[in-house]
Formats: C-alpha cells, sequence, structure tokens
C-alpha cells in the first residue's frame, strides 16, 4: 500500500522538543509565564508591533478583541463569505450579526467594493482575512475603515511571514490575530494570538484577559467586571518560541513547496494558483488550485481519487452563507465565493513533504483531467 501523504502537519525539531520539556520540568511557580512572555516579544520582533496576547486559540483572540471593542447585539460586523466559520463565529458569541460579503476573483479575499456597498449604520467592524496566505488589499480596507470610522480586525491565521507592501501580515489592523494550530506554518500545537495597536485598547484587554481583574487593583481575586481566560500555556508557548527562532526556515520552506507544485503543473491550461501580486510576499501556507470553468471537475470524484491514492486533500472553504447557523441570515449575491469553492482544492503542504510525494499528488490531478502521458497513450490506442 502507498504511503500516507498528509495535507498538514508542523514541523518538529529537537529545539521545540527541548523548549517544551523545559517549560514542563521547570516551568511553574514564579516562571509559570517565562515562555509566554518570551513568544510574546518574538511576536513583537517580528511583526513590529507594541503589544501581543498570546492566547489559547485564534477564536480566543478574535473573541477578546470584540469584547474589547464593546461590539455586542445591534451591531454588524462585515467579513468575507468565504473563510473558516472560526473568523465569525465569535461575532455570534459578543451577540452581534455577522454580514457575509463576496471576495476577489484574483486574491480570494474579501472585496473592498463588497465592503463598501454592505456598510449600515448599525456595521462596526470589518474582518479582513488573508486567506491560505493569500493577502488582502489593505490600503483599500483601511481607507474604507477609516472613512467610516470602523475597526479593523486583521484575521492572519492562516499568513503568518505573508508582506503587503513592507508590512508584515498581522501588523496593519487596529487589532490582528493569529493561529497556531498544529497544522499552521508556525504552531504551538495549539494556540493564537491577539495584536493590538493602541494603548487603550492594550488597557481594557489586560482586564478582560484575566478574568476581569485589573493590574492596579491590590486585593486578591478581585474581579471588576467579567472576563475572558484565553492565556497561552507556557509549555504551548515554548514550542512557539522554539518555532519563531525557525520562522523564516519555516516560510521559505512552504515557498519552496509552492513553487514545486507550481513548475510541475503549470503546463495544464486552466489551472490556477495562490497569487502573489505585485508588491507582496505570500507566505503560501496552503498551496491552493482553482480549477477554470472550462475545465470538466467534480469536487467529489476528485476527493476520492485522492483518497484511493491514500493522500489527504482538503477542499475550499465554503461559503459561510450556506451554512445552517447563518442561513437565516439576508444573503448577498457573492457570486465570486459561490463559485470558488466548488472548483478549488488545497494540497498536501507539511514542511516534510517530499518531490516524490509532490509528483504523486500532481499525478492524480493529472490522472483526473488525463493530462498524463500514460492516460493520452491509452486514449490513444
Amino acid at each position: 500500500m502507498l504511503s500516507k501523504i498528509h495535507y498538514a502537519k508542523p514541523s518538529i525539531t529537537e529545539k521545540e522538543v527541548r523548549y517544551a520539556t523545559d517549560a514542563a520540568a521547570n516551568g511553574w511557580a514564579q516562571h509559570c509565564f517565562d515562555y509566554i512572555n518570551k513568544f510574546a516579544q518574538s511576536l513583537k520582533d517580528y511583526l513590529k508591533v507594541p503589544y501581543v496576547f498570546p492566547t489559547s486559540s485564534c477564536t480566543g483572540a478574535l473573541h477578546l478583541a470584540l469584547a474589547a471593542m464593546d461590539i455586542g447585539p445591534g451591531d454588524e460586523v462585515i467579513a468575507p463569505d468565504i473563510t473558516w466559520v472560526a473568523s465569525v463565529a465569535p461575532v455570534t458569541y459578543v451577540g452581534a450579526t455577522p454580514v457575509f460579503v463576496d471576495v476577489l476573483p484574483d486574491t480570494w479575499c474579501i472585496n473592498p467594493k463588497s465592503i463598501e456597498r454592505a456598510i449600515t449604520p448599525k456595521t462596526k467592524a470589518i474582518i479582513a482575512v488573508h486567506l491560505y496566505g493569500n493577502l488582502c488589499e489593505m490600503d483599500e480596507i483601511r481607507a474604507i475603515a477609516k472613512k467610516h470610522n470602523l475597526f479593523l480586525i486583521e484575521d492572519a491565521a492562516e499568513a503568518m511571514g505573508s508582506v503587503y507592501k513592507g508590512e508584515m501580515a498581522g501588523s496593519m489592523g487596529d487589532v490582528s490575530t493569529f493561529s497556531f494550530h498544529g497544522t499552521k506554518t508556525v504552531t504551538t500545537g495549539e494556540g493564537g494570538a491577539l495584536i493590538v495597536q493602541s494603548k487603550d485598547l492594550y488597557d481594557k484587554l489586560v482586564v478582560l484577559e484575566s478574568h476581569g481583574r485589573s493590574p492596579a487593583n491590590t486585593k486578591q481575586f478581585w474581579a471588576a467586571k467579567v472576563g475572558f481566560k484565553y492565556k497561552m500555556p507556557n509549555v504551548a508557548a515554548a514550542m512557539g518560541v522554539a518555532q519563531m527562532e525557525r520562522v523564516d526556515e519555516l516560510v521559505a520552506r512552504k515557498r519552496e513547496i509552492f513553487e514545486t507544485y507550481k513548475s510541475k503543473l503549470s503546463d495544464i491550461e486552466g489551472l490556477t494558483f495562490n497569487p502573489e501580486k505585485e508588491g507582496t510576499f505570500n507566505s503560501y501556507w496552503m498551496t491552493t488550485v482553482i480549477f477554470g470553468h472550462e475545465m470538466e471537475f467534480n469536487r467529489d470524484d476528485v476527493l476520492k481519487l485522492f483518497q484511493d491514492s491514500n493522500i489527504d486533500a482538503r477542499v475550499f472553504f465554503y461559503p459561510l452563507s450556506i451554512m445552517p447557523p447563518f442561513e437565516h441570515l439576508p444573503r448577498n449575491e457573492n457570486n465570486v465565493s459561490y463559485n470558488l469553492h466548488e472548483r478549488g482544492m488545497n494540497l498536501p503542504s507539511y514542511h516534510d513533504i517530499t518531490e516524490a510525494d509532490i509528483d504523486r499528488v500532481c499525478g492524480v490531478i493529472r490522472k483526473y483531467l488525463k493530462k498524463d502521458a500514460s492516460a493520452e497513450q491509452a486514449e490513444a490506442a
């Protein structure tokens, strides 16, 4: 039987094991925040941002951000229709309403013009998601947010290492969030981070993220308000410190994997890949292909072919507006979103994938499209 090719898994070396072991053995009592603080500092240095809260998940980071912005019932938050549900689930946690708008056909990220059309007096924030490492049109989105006095939440969960016109993904929103799930370019096993630009929001979050306890209050266990507990564990942060020491290597490997796929499949007309527009640097968290409208394509058939070859492959995200939790909401005509998810696939992109494994993946695509030499010869015969 052919060996399993996974769609994603982390790159773990002796360094991650050593740091995590040290945290497990020694990271207690007065040392229980040592690696958390080191991880926060490494993110500050890498992203060039003033404030970082390591969290237990990206979802928790988004929830904290919305709470700090006082977004709640009666408010609307604009988000792309194509993203993972975790990008918008926290909107519902605070009682606000997500408004799903279309994405751009070239970047697969939120369409600035669609944002502008969706703004109402109830709109309080925009969530811009850098999908699969691709970058949103941040200049336009920031201008819209400023014009309408809206908070800009930058969801960089999938874009560690991507760069937009000299600015790191995750450094451009009023707040920004990252995921360090085990599938991500940089991992802590599970985890996330909340990036904050303003001192006012930072001061609110210091209280909110500690169960409502103010550091200025000397009373022990005194909660001034109801807060949250989304702190990252010290052991997880230890892995994050090791990963951030390797971040350039990890991003470079993702780009190498993408370029290998692209070089091996670029002859197939109608197949398109993650974009890298002028002035941007794509970290290519997940190599993604879109099968053109002119191509015969059934996603379930392709998935079955991958499964038969013992290869994990991921479907492109579904539009959130068609899912049961959100089907009661007014639906915009998000035609790009509705078409993209039917024609997109994520290819196995983990750091340790070999060229032979990539050849196997490409072989499945060619077999399905009958673009391999053996299939063409068989047809000719």
